[in-house]
């Protein structure tokens, strides 16, 4: 039987606020994170993410104590990214709720960290991040950024990818900076590249703007698909997504009648 399709609400997190912009510019403020995180779990949300996109020191302390706040009333896996620099930083996350922690910068820097996070933790805590752009610069096409997309590297995304799964990276999450924001519809060739160079799950971000838009990402080898705006500005629930998944003949986890979605 294939795996569930799994449906992931993401909320990028600053000063204690959900906020939304086009690669971190012109942030709007789209609410309060613990009480989006359980509207979206009832909603029947697989699993959530949570983004620090100021990482700070104050804003670090700040995701904590919302992480905490939520993973006293939501129960739903929860991934935490942003700032994450240290194989300590990922201890206290996972001390106050998280399941698995996202890293990305500090991995580029010092690739090692991977392996330290895994042989700690194990490689199912670790989840690289990517945020891909299209470059003529390499092997593949595509170029691994930071910066929210602003500084290129030198990296290929999908030599960086085999590398992090052989470091101990557990799963992948994939965001195309090109689709991002356009809603247009998720990079169907950056998933299939990026599913046939990985033996862990990949997770499809950037450009989700339409409920079409979600199967095709899954057909084309994610195995799970992560959105923000279309849930936060409620031009879509999760329910649209995994009816629409299930339309297309893929499996969905079902939410039993009666069951609130993970929430108390």
């Amino acid at each position: 039987m294939a795996l569930a399709a799994r449906v992931i609400p993401c909320l990028d997190v600053a000063a204690g606020r959900v906020v939304k912009g086009v690669n971190f510019q012109n942030l709007r403020d789209m609410g309060d994170p613990v009480e989006l995180a359980a509207h979206y779990a009832l909603q029947g949300a697989d699993e959530i993410t949570f983004l620090d996109v100021t990482a700070t020191v104050d804003a670090r302390a700040t995701t904590y104590d919302i992480v905490q706040r939520t993973a006293e009333h939501v129960f739903v896996p929860l991934t935490v990214g942003g700032g994450v620099r240290e194989v300590e930083d990922v201890a206290r996350l996972l001390g106050v709720g998280a399941d698995k922690v996202g890293v990305n910068s500090a991995a580029i820097a010092r690739p090692a960290l991977i392996g330290e996070i895994a042989d700690r933790f194990g490689a199912q805590v670790l989840v690289l991040s990517l945020d891909v752009k299209r470059s003529a610069a390499t092997p593949s096409g595509f170029a691994v950024t930071t910066h929210g997309g602003r500084t290129e590297t030198s990296l290929d995304a999908l030599a960086w990818a085999r590398e992090a799964i052989e470091r101990g990276a557990g799963e992948l999450l994939v965001n195309s900076i090109d689709a991002d924001g356009t809603k247009d519809g998720f990079d169907l060739e950056l998933v299939r590249l990026m599913r046939e160079v990985s033996s862990v799950p990949v997770i499809a971000s950037g450009g989700a703007g339409d409920v079409s838009h979600f199967a095709p990402a899954i057909d084309a080898g994610a195995d799970a698909v992560l959105a923000a705006s279309v849930f936060h500005t409620g031009q879509l629930t999760v329910g649209d997504v995994k009816a629409a998944l299930k339309a297309s003949g893929l499996t969905i986890r079902e939410v039993a009648p009666g069951d609130r979605g993970g929430v108390r």
